[in-house]
């Protein structure tokens, strides 16, 4: 809990709300909710929908308020359909009687309407990244059918306003890197600290062999880029395992070769396996931060990365001269050649595990606690010592 010495406002204080966009699975965002539910364990959690199970225990096994979009049908695995009513339902909920509102939100869970005499602090993995820079992505011509296209862009306008102008409720933001950060100053001209989200760098087993697969692990969706690493080891022949599943999974089986094999969400003590054996882990797509390729670096294995995102914060890149000093490869463009040319550098260099490993310790768990407590420690002082 955090310290309010010197703010006598009675033993509750501060009551906490813990915001987040919905619980459907554990993912990094999910990461960031558990990390906050361990620190606040008291705290009360809204979303906008639930699906039991879904989560941890840490998530599940406190008091959760859903919306009314978490009673339409079909919610379980088609709620991303209900996103124009997503601005509305958050904006129902009744937060009377909360000091100290934490939103983490990658949609709409940061538009939350808030007491004028509460704090509103919002972890924001990106902005609504539906209808910003991965609109095409999502709702590009080959994405959708004639009837959505008519009308997605119509709601797409809609949720840009809505997004920019709620934007404006939230006192603190606090984005997971720098490119995060530098959108927010784009799309809502507001400055965010930053402070990486954390991840699991105790459960790797990098005492294992290296094998000869490379391996994305990643849920497969458009934005992620999977179809070009198929494409990349179709063409190179070599031993390609992706753990994840998706609404793109059923596309990407037919076109993957006989070399090409996946695997359904694997709980952490296979995954770290699964790292920890791989020759290199492939990272195609563009992430706000990117938590796979330090869970790879933490086991000791480089990463091939599109050079652009989160990943060029935590991946140490080959320059031509940091053999042993650097741990990973970028690719500049998301083309089959520059990724093919990736794969054949990771193959040319000898990699230091101990210096990859050791690298990946700078993200961690308690690092993570310790700068997200002080950060709302003390805007939660200047805050309410105002008043």
């Amino acid at each position: 809990m955090i310290n309010l010495s010197g703010l006598s406002r009675g033993d509750e204080f501060p009551k906490i709300a813990l915001v987040h966009d919905w619980l459907t699975g554990m993912r990094g965002g999910e990461k960031v909710l558990e990390a906050l539910c361990e620190l606040f364990p008291k705290a009360d959690l809204f979303t906008l929908i639930h699906n039991p199970g879904s989560v941890s225990p840490l998530i599940e096994n406190r008091r959760i308020f859903t919306a009314f979009t978490d009673r339409l049908p079909f919610k379980a695995r088609r709620y991303r359909y209900y996103l124009p009513l997503f601005p509305t339902a958050i904006e129902l909920f009744d937060f009377k009687g909360y000091d100290l509102i934490l939103s983490t939100s990658h949609c709409a869970a940061k538009g939350v309407r808030t007491p004028p005499d509460a704090l509103h602090i919002s972890y924001l993995h990106t902005p609504m990244r539906y209808v910003w820079d991965m609109y095409e992505e999502y709702f590009g011509v080959d994405k959708i059918g004639a009837v959505q296209r008519a009308i997605i862009p119509l709601f797409a306008n809609y949720l840009r306003m809505w997004d920019v102008a709620s934007a404006n409720r939230v006192d603190y933001f606090i984005a997971n890197s720098r490119h995060v950060a530098n959108r927010i100053g784009k799309y809502y001209r507001r400055e965010a600290a930053v402070i990486h989200p954390p991840v699991d760098i105790a459960s790797p087993r990098p005492g294992e062999a290296t094998g000869d697969y490379y391996l994305i692990v990643s849920a497969l969706v458009p934005y992620k880029r999977v179809q070009l690493a198929v494409e990349v080891f179709n063409r190179l022949g070599k031993p390609l395992r992706i753990i994840g599943s998706g609404p793109e999974e059923r596309r990407l089986k037919k076109m993957a070769g006989e070399t090409v094999h996946f695997l359904d969400w694997q709980p952490a003590e296979k995954l770290a396996g699964h790292y920890a054996g791989c020759r290199a882990l492939i990272f195609p797509g563009e992430e706000d931060f990117g938590i796979v390729p330090v869970e790879a670096q933490a086991c000791g294995k480089p990463v091939i990365a599109f050079a652009k995102g989160g990943a060029l914060e935590t991946v140490i890149g080959y320059d031509g001269s940091n053999e042993g000093a650097c741990t990973g490869v970028f690719f500049r463009e998301q083309g089959e050649t520059a990724l093919a040319e990736a794969v054949a550098v990771v193959e040319s260099l000898r990699w230091d595990a101990a210096f990859i490993r050791s690298h990946a310790q700078k993200f961690g768990k308690e690092r993570f606690s310790r700068e997200i407590r002080d950060f709302i420690e003390a805007k939660v002082q200047e805050f309410f010592a105002a008043k």
